[in-house]
């Protein structure tokens, strides 16, 4: 596989993972993170790396606003829920150490 078809591939792979998150807004952060180790904002952390890395200007909520399919506030408001002491429980015990 030739370099452009890869770069292809992954960015049509990445774009399906964000189609699939924004149609499963019942999923809750806290619990991407205490079964995968990263959530939506991570995605928007690494979309706002990638874009600094490459010297395109884009902010933290533009980045995070190209994950969520909105502004992180209105998804906020929208969709997340409090989270339980089992769900805060075990993220602790799984958060990671940066």
């Amino acid at each position: 596989m030739n370099e452009k078809d890869r770069v292809n591939l992954d960015a049509a792979a990445f774009r399906r993972l964000v189609q699939h998150l924004r149609s499963r807004p019942d999923v809750q952060n806290i619990d991407l993170m205490n079964l995968a180790g990263f959530c939506r904002n991570c995605l928007g952390k690494w979309y706002k790396a990638a874009a600094d890395d490459l010297d395109i200007e884009l902010s933290a909520e533009q980045a995070r606003e190209q994950i969520y399919g909105m502004p992180y506030h209105e998804w906020k408001s929208r969709y997340q829920k409090e989270a339980s002491a089992a769900q805060l429980t075990a993220f602790e015990k799984n958060k990671p150490d940066d």
